[in-house]
C-alpha cells in the first residue's frame, strides 16, 4: 500500500508540472503583435504600437488585470510564439482554423469579418469576385491562410505566390508580379490607407474570417477569462467604438455588431 501511494503521489506530481501555466495566475502577459498592418497594428511615429488589435489587446487584458509586455513577430511567427512559451497570447489578426486548433487553443473571436480582393483600377472590371481569381496570381503571405481557403474552400483555380509580408504584396502587384491581393477586409482597409498605394476594393465579401486570440493549449481558464472580457468589451459599447474608430471611414459595414458566437474553451 505504502508503495502503491508513493507511485500514486509521483504521478500526480507529474502531471502537474506538464500542465500549462495559465495566463490568469500572472501579473504581466506576453502578447505578440505584428508591426506592419495598417489600421490594425502598427508602430507609429512616436515608436508606440496603435491600432485595432493594439486597442482590444489593451482594452481586454486591463479586464483581466494584467499589464502587458509587447513582443513584436512576423506573419508566419503567431503559432510558434504560443508553442515555444514566448508569448502567453497572440493578437495578429489571426482567424480560427481546425489546423491551427491543432497546435494552439483561441478565445473569441472578438470580431468576425470577411475576405474581400484589391485589384489595380485597370482590372477592375476583370475582377469583381472570388471566381474571377480563376488563373490569376494572388498574394499569399507565409502564415496566412487566405491563398488556400481560396483554392481550396472555393475551389477557384488562382495561382498563390508567396511574399513575406504585405508590404512586398503591395510591390509586387504594382510591378505585375501578382494580379490581386486577398485577406480580411479590415487588413485590405489598411493597406489602402498607406501612401503611394492604389488599388481598388472589390466588395467580394466572402469567407467568413472569425479573428480571434491565439493562446497556448490547454489554457481553459485563460481562454474563458478571456471570453468574458470580450463579451464585456461588446455590451459596454467599447467594441463599437473601436471599430467606429479605426474603420469608420473605411467603407466596412458596421451597422450590426454585435458579441461574435464564441468557439468555445475545451
Amino acid at each position: 500500500m505504502r508503495r502503491l501511494l508513493i507511485c500514486l503521489i509521483l504521478l500526480l506530481t507529474a502531471c502537474g508540472a506538464t500542465r500549462t501555466d495559465s495566463l490568469v495566475a500572472k501579473d504581466e502577459l506576453v502578447v505578440a503583435i505584428r508591426s506592419d498592418v495598417p489600421l490594425i497594428s502598427f508602430k507609429g511615429q512616436d515608436g508606440a504600437y496603435h491600432g485595432f488589435n493594439i486597442d482590444v489587446a489593451e482594452d481586454l487584458v486591463s479586464r483581466l488585470g494584467k499589464r502587458i509586455r509587447w513582443l513584436e513577430i512576423k506573419a508566419g511567427d503567431q503559432l510558434t510564439v504560443l508553442t515555444d512559451g514566448r508569448a502567453d497570447l497572440v493578437f495578429a489578426h489571426m482567424s480560427i482554423t481546425p489546423e491551427r486548433k491543432k497546435v494552439i487553443d483561441f478565445a473569441g473571436p472578438y470580431h468576425v469579418d470577411f475576405q474581400d480582393i484589391a485589384v489595380r483600377p485597370a482590372d477592375k472590371d476583370d475582377i469583381r469576385d472570388v471566381r474571377d481569381l480563376k488563373g490569376r496570381k494572388i498574394c499569399w503571405v507565409r502564415g496566412t491562410n487566405i491563398a488556400q481557403r481560396i483554392v481550396e474552400e472555393r475551389r477557384v483555380a488562382a495561382i498563390p505566390v508567396e511574399a513575406p509580408d504585405y508590404d512586398t504584396c503591395l510591390e509586387m502587384i504594382k510591378d505585375g508580379r501578382i494580379d490581386a491581393i486577398s485577406t480580411n477586409s479590415q487588413i485590405l482597409a489598411g493597406l489602402l490607407t498607406k501612401p503611394g498605394v492604389d488599388l481598388h476594393l472589390v466588395g467580394a465579401a466572402f469567407n467568413e474570417q472569425r479573428t480571434a486570440i491565439g493562446l497556448r493549449k490547454g489554457d481553459v481558464d485563460g481562454c474563458e477569462e478571456l471570453n468574458r472580457a470580450i463579451t464585456q468589451m461588446y455590451q459596454d459599447g467599447t467594441a463599437h467604438m473601436l471599430l467606429d474608430k479605426w474603420f469608420g471611414k473605411s467603407g466596412i459595414d458596421l451597422s450590426v455588431i454585435e458579441v461574435p458566437q464564441f468557439e468555445g474553451c475545451s
